[in-house]
């Protein structure tokens, strides 16, 4: 991971300081804590070193499965830590696909995350989400919850739309990411799966194959497709952008390095003023 993208949020250019976070550029990653709170599922972990890839993304979307409390708890004290460590940074964290939960599991598991986060959550009723504003007020995370329990509390955002391909290649992905581009973006955040999908009997057919290789023999035409992107308030526009290996790609740097598009585009308005 590009050492540049730690505290990448407070190394943007002042300029960019006031744009909503809903209109800049965001790296996520996908499926990055994969864990399940089934206390009889097998614990896999594909991602074992969350916190190294957090530390590398730094404003990471997540979608969470979760399998034991006791390694999701874990991970999730792990981002506190690291929050401390960068107070300029924003983390959206986005709790879905729950299984098998209770009310009263999700309640529980709820109250953890406002005992764990505490004051660092930003409330739904912030009406300025840009930097400048929750620097000011101290908020870190951005957390959403896929469930209906969810209404209760100020602290937790509703589900974010993930536009997800299910695709094998490169080129149905890009096909579909513009697709939905030209029906236009959603309002708030929303995240562009760069993802690549192999389903088993793909696998199973192709066995020199993996959803690894088949991400890394992929990525130059993602990398084309990603650079011609522009985050901004227009219907084209991206917001969050996730994908797989992002510790091992430089998927970061490159969504990263869009927001750029955004001072050249604020640069070309100031002109015509004058």
């Amino acid at each position: 991971m590009d050492a540049s993208c730690r505290d990448w949020m407070s190394a943007l250019p002042e300029e960019l300081w006031d744009v909503p976070l809903t209109h800049l550029a965001i790296p996520g990653s996908h499926d990055a804590m994969s864990y399940c709170l089934d206390i009889n599922s097998p614990l896999v972990r594909a991602e074992s070193d969350f916190f190294r890839l957090l530390d590398g993304v730094f404003s990471c979307f997540t979608r969470p499965a979760i399998f034991r409390w006791a390694t999701t708890q874990e991970t999730l004290e792990s981002v506190a830590a690291w929050l401390e460590a960068h107070p300029k940074e924003i983390v959206i964290l986005a709790c879905s696909h729950f299984e098998g939960m209770d009310d009263k599991c999700h309640e529980s598991f709820i109250w953890s995350l406002k005992k764990l986060f505490g004051s660092k959550l930003c409330p739904q009723k912030e009406s300025a989400l840009t930097l400048r504003s929750l620097w000011a007020s101290g908020y870190q995370v951005i957390l959403s919850y896929e469930c209906q329990l969810a209404v209760r509390h100020q602290e937790l955002w509703p589900p974010v739309p993930y536009w997800w391909a299910n695709q094998r290649r490169a080129h149905g992905v890009m096909t579909y990411l513009d697709w939905h581009k030209d029906l236009g973006r959603p309002e708030g955040f929303f995240v562009s799966g760069l993802n690549l999908t192999a389903d088993r009997y793909y696998i199973t057919k192709n066995q020199k194959e993996s959803l690894r290789t088949l991400t890394y023999s992929n990525w130059e035409y993602v990398r084309t497709w990603l650079e011609e992107q522009s985050p901004g308030s227009d219907a084209g526009s991206l917001n969050i952008i996730a994908g797989d290996f992002v510790g091992s790609l430089p998927l970061c740097s490159a969504v990263i390095a869009l927001n750029q598009k955004l001072c050249r585009k604020n640069s070309r308005r100031m002109k015509k003023h004058y």
